[in-house]
């Protein structure tokens, strides 16, 4: 354990020296580095871990829970066979994904509207396509399968109300 915790913290010293990125984890308990981006009006937390995909390397980049979504963050998880050096190369192949990101233009705002071809050529554009940004696409989907779950439940709790009423009926 203390083996992962010299490698988290060698992880994070690493990440730090990059300028790039905040760290977010503490030292204290499970041995892992959750760390977001200073600036992320260039790229996100997503694409440096979909870029890192093609190194090898598996980092979840996910958004905070409720009321917290505005932070999204990249983590990983020191386990026993995480070594020193692939601390290091990991940090390396970081660097490498941020410079790439870094030479490629500025993202675009995803809150503008965008007229789709279709409707070009059908003579609809005075009607654009309003694309939405992950993190609303997010929220739209959370919701969705928040009202489904609460809508189950409560039928689930009518059925067992009936159930109990017809028990006490009967007896």
């Amino acid at each position: 354990m203390e083996n992962c915790m010299e490698n988290a913290r060698l992880l994070k010293e690493g990440i730090t020296k990059t300028g790039h990125f905040e760290i977010l984890s503490k030292d204290v308990g499970v041995p892992l580095v959750a760390f977001s981006l200073k600036d992320d009006s260039k790229y996100t937390v997503f694409q440096i871990s979909d870029s890192l995909r093609r190194f090898g390397w598996i980092v979840p980049a996910y958004t905070m829970p409720p009321n917290a979504e505005h932070i999204a963050v990249l983590r990983v998880v020191i386990r026993e066979d995480f070594s020193h050096s692939l601390a290091e190369r990991l940090v390396s192949d970081i660097e490498k994904v941020v410079r790439e990101l870094d030479e490629l233009p500025p993202r675009s705002s995803v809150k503008t509207a965008h007229v789709t071809v279709d409707d070009l050529h059908r003579g609809k554009a005075e009607r654009p396509h309003l694309k939405k940004s992950i993190s609303e696409t997010q929220r739209d989907i959370c919701s969705y399968w928040r009202r489904i779950s609460d809508k189950r439940r409560a039928a689930s709790a009518k059925f067992w109300k009936a159930v109990v009423y017809a028990l006490y009926v009967i007896s």
